[in-house]
């Protein structure tokens, strides 16, 4: 082989190399959008902790399109109206991808007004990561192409809760005590819709629908709760809506089973411990004892802010966007979405995939049961001793659930 020929075989090896990591080394800055200040502040201060401390592990070679991943927090103090201008603020300072969950209202202000930006703006686009914002319109009527829902949602949610609670034979009075917005309405809606299905026996005895975020004294609801005669409770109660309620139920000195979404979240845990709370459930896509790759992380998180990881969605997220980025060679938002649609990543509960129909994530669910710490389950949340032991893993296609969306594409 000539001198010649061997040099361009070589630089046509750089040259390719180059080509399978166009984007290696380039910065990928995600504007995290969500309450750092009133009643949800803790929540959204520790999940913007959590994405800050996953980009940091994924960035670099220990992602495979070798790019570097930078979390910048905005506040929206909770309310759609300022999610606007904190996304118009991100997309000002050149943000090309913006995560948000806490609250469905916000997550639909931001889809819609990301949907208008990227018409009006080609060049410019943006793609929304929905991490936690759990309303089925999101994914079904409102579905838009930028939005990619890496939470289960309600209605997923439900099918996985009520295949279990079908077979608990002890349950046969249920009160629904939820916050009045999307989320609650939905909490509400799908679990009578499953349960009847499933187990036609069992009784709503009573139902409440309150202000978000704006109880102090929940003792009121656990008195009507006492009075219907339930033997159950469900919620999709979070944040101090649902700290506040389960220190009324210790006040008051019930304890009947409760079937949750957000026990984990920052501050339940600990009041849970206070009241004495023994039969607590929650249905989510993870559980604190996991181990592999997240065990290591959550352990990590732990000892730097002696606090839980516990919104894994932003580990799929990185994850996803990584594979993305690397699938389209670059980290242009227009290519990274096509990219997203049906991509396949490996999880910490085997595979999960994000359904290119409707942009939803298609993940196991797990049922947990709120424990002491044993040799098997060994992680104590928020210091108490307790933890969230799994009792149930649920394959994706149980979840699974169908959807109207009729997406309309660039």
């Amino acid at each position: 082989m000539s001198f010649a020929i061997k040099s361009l075989t070589a630089a046509s090896l750089i040259a390719c190399a180059f080509a399978a990591h166009a984007q290696s080394g380039e910065t990928v800055r995600i504007a995290f959008i969500d309450p750092l200040s009133g009643p949800f502040a803790n929540v959204g201060q520790n999940q913007l902790k959590s994405w800050q401390f996953v980009s940091e592990q994924k960035s670099g070679k220990a992602n495979p399109a070798g790019v570097k991943f930078e979390v910048v927090g905005f506040d929206n103090k909770g309310s759609p109206q300022e999610s606007l201008n904190s996304l118009k603020a991100a997309i000002d300072q050149g943000f090309r991808y913006v995560a948000q969950g806490n609250g469905s209202g916000a997550a639909a202000a931001i889809s819609d007004a990301v949907s208008k930006h990227n018409s009006r703006n080609p060049g410019k686009e943006v793609v929304f990561l929905n991490y936690a914002a759990v309303d089925p319109a999101l994914t079904n009527e409102k579905c838009d192409y930028w939005h990619f829902r890496l939470d289960a949602d309600t209605t997923m949610k439900m099918e996985a809760l009520t295949s279990f609670m079908k077979d608990q034979p002890k349950v046969k009075k249920v009160f629904l005590l939820n916050q009045n917005y999307s989320h609650g309405q939905q909490v509400a809606k799908y679990f009578k819709e499953g349960i009847s299905r499933k187990r036609p026996d069992i009784q709503i005895v009573g139902e409440d629908l309150h202000p978000i975020a704006q109880v102090k004294d929940f003792a009121p609801y656990v008195a009507k709760i006492k009075q219907s005669g339930a033997d159950t409770i469900v919620t999709g109660n979070w944040g101090t809506d649902l700290t506040l309620f389960v220190k009324a139920l210790g006040d008051a000195g019930l304890k009947i089973p409760m079937y949750t979404y957000y026990a984990g979240v920052t501050g339940t845990p600990t009041a849970l411990a206070a009241a004495g709370a023994d039969e607590v459930y929650v249905i989510a896509y993870g559980h604190s004892n996991q181990t592999g790759e997240l065990g290591k992380y959550a352990n990590e998180f732990k000892k730097r802010f002696n606090d839980d990881f516990y919104t894994y969605a932003i580990y799929n997220g990185i994850n996803l966007m990584a594979g993305a980025i690397a699938k389209a060679k670059s980290t242009d938002p227009v290519k990274v979405a096509v990219a997203l649609e049906g991509l396949e990543v490996k999880s910490y509960a085997g595979d999960v995939k994000m359904r290119n129909t409707d942009h939803q994530l298609q993940q196991s669910m797990f049922v947990t049961k709120w424990e002491k710490t044993s040799a098997k389950y060994p992680y104590s949340v928020e210091n108490t001793g307790y933890t969230f032991a799994p009792i149930k893993q649920m394959e994706p296609y149980v979840a699974s659930t169908p959807t109207s969306c009729n997406m309309k594409r660039p």
